[in-house]
């Protein structure tokens, strides 16, 4: 019997959408889930004409592979990979390789491969964006862990990867251990405030403007045709346009206003909190999905303050001007800080993370994807000191900066909820500043705690009796 290429363990929604991948690129595959009725629905429901080998037990899947074994492991993250990896051992081989291809938390990873590479079994930590659609037609994936492994899985992965338009897969070696799903986390706390600022441009269109669905509609579609083209401003366009098939509302307009998230925004945030790097926008946009959460709550507080908005609207036309220039400022300030995280985690891990061409296999297949990526891309070939100060940012920032500051008196104004925007343009000034009232902070901490501060006149540490 013919051995399958690759095995695929676990067949969720983007485990079964990544097999069907390999499948549509001509590659025999072997799939195995814990479910043995999932398997048989697969296999009945999805495949045609594919070469596709299920698999009722683990050793039936791991001797179903050809030699090294190449096994993607499509799981919930967590202590389930440890089980699952502790269930496939006992039937591996030195040189085999398990690629962990969901969103495992990065310092697991590191130590996976610690552990395995006692073993010498290889691991890789896979990063993979798109979601389903991604998953099936061409995801972004971000591998990482030994090189050597990386090339041997790597004709494989390159040829199912989504192709940017110079047709180069968005696909590239992270570096070592825990680096990919690092860099995946990254990238979904960028999505985090991308999300967020692009929700609060259509709640100020919505409640401050006074805007109509088909009104903020066609500015999200305009939007898409300039500089802010990205898969998230597409999608908004799309998402504004659907109407309930049943009661012919728009479908938006019903959708409760509370919001989930899966924990990868979280530890963005605690990171940039654990390594010391400034991730302000990222970290508001997973509080916000908290306050969110608190629909009751925050129904019963907005009887005690009712909301009024109280800003006039004279120039609508001149208001989108100035909030297109705001949302694209912010996203700008939002990447800065994701990229600058991963500055100082390559330094802190010892990675050397390569961040333009982590910029350019984010262009497609992800959910981030934008057209500025390649700009992103520029602006890392000089090592900017932060991406806001870069050739490619610097002049669009200062363009920006008076509309943004409009922007954001009008969000004060009309007491409207929207911490990324705000954040972004507090994080601008952080930066900005070439002196702030940090003096004071370390002044009174000398004061109650004796901790010291360094002068501005002489070298050294010094505390005041005060």
């Amino acid at each position: 019997m013919e051995k399958s290429k690759i095995g695929v363990y676990g067949l969720g929604v983007m485990g079964q959408s990544i097999a069907l991948n390999l499948l549509n690129h001509g590659y025999q595959v072997s799939v195995y889930n814990k479910s043995k009725e999932k398997t048989e629905k697969f296999i009945h429901e999805k495949i045609s004409n594919q070469k596709a080998v299920a698999c009722n037990d683990i050793q039936s899947f791991v001797d179903s592979l050809e030699k090294p074994r190449m096994i993607l492991l499509m799981i919930t993250a967590g202590k389930v990979v440890d089980e699952v990896i502790d269930a496939l051992l006992p039937y591996l081989s030195e040189e085999d390789i398990l690629i962990d291809g969901g969103n495992s938390y990065f310092m697991d990873t590191i130590e996976r491969n610690r552990r395995l590479k006692e073993k010498h079994i290889y691991y890789i930590g896979m990063g993979i964006s798109g979601g389903e659609q991604g998953a099936l037609l061409g995801p972004s994936m971000m591998p990482s862990g030994n090189y050597q492994a990386y090339q041997m899985i790597q004709p494989v992965f390159e040829t199912i990867a989504a192709k940017a338009k110079d047709d180069q897969p968005c696909i590239a070696y992270i570096g070592e251990d825990g680096s990919g799903h690092y860099v995946k986390m990254m990238h979904n706390g960028i999505e985090y405030a991308d999300i967020q600022i692009i929700s609060e441009a259509y709640e100020l269109m919505r409640q401050a403007a006074k805007m109509s669905n088909e009104e903020i509609q066609q500015v999200f579609e305009q939007w898409n045709e300039g500089r802010l083209k990205s898969y998230l401003i597409e999608i908004t366009a799309k998402i504004l346009q659907k109407k309930d098939e049943k009661t012919n509302q728009y479908l938006i307009d019903v959708i409760l206003d509370s919001a989930s998230q899966k924990g990868t925004g979280k530890w963005t945030s605690i990171e940039g909190l654990s390594i010391g790097s400034a991730v302000p926008t990222i970290a508001q946009s997973v509080f916000s999905r908290i306050i969110s959460s608190q629909k009751e709550e925050r129904v019963r507080i907005s009887e005690i303050f009712p909301q009024k908005t109280i800003i006039e609207m004279e120039d609508k036309k001149q208001f989108i001007e100035y909030l297109e220039k705001a949302v694209y400022a912010s996203k700008i300030a939002a990447y800065a800080q994701g990229f600058d995280l991963l500055k100082k985690a390559s330094k802190q891990y010892h990675w050397n993370l390569n961040y333009g061409e982590i910029a350019m296999i984010w262009r497609e297949g992800c959910i981030i994807r934008a057209q500025f990526l390649e700009e992103i891309k520029k602006a890392y070939e000089t090592e900017p000191e932060n991406l806001m100060v870069s050739d490619q940012f610097k002049e669009d920032i200062k363009e920006a900066l008076f509309s943004w500051r409009e922007i954001a008196k009008m969000i004060i104004d009309a007491g409207i909820y929207a911490p990324g925007i705000l954040s972004a343009l507090s994080y601008f000034d952080g930066i900005r500043s070439n002196r702030t009232g940090a003096n004071l902070i370390q002044a009174q901490r000398d004061y109650f705690g004796a901790h010291t501060y360094e002068r501005i006149d002489q070298e050294g540490n010094f505390h005041t009796e005060w």
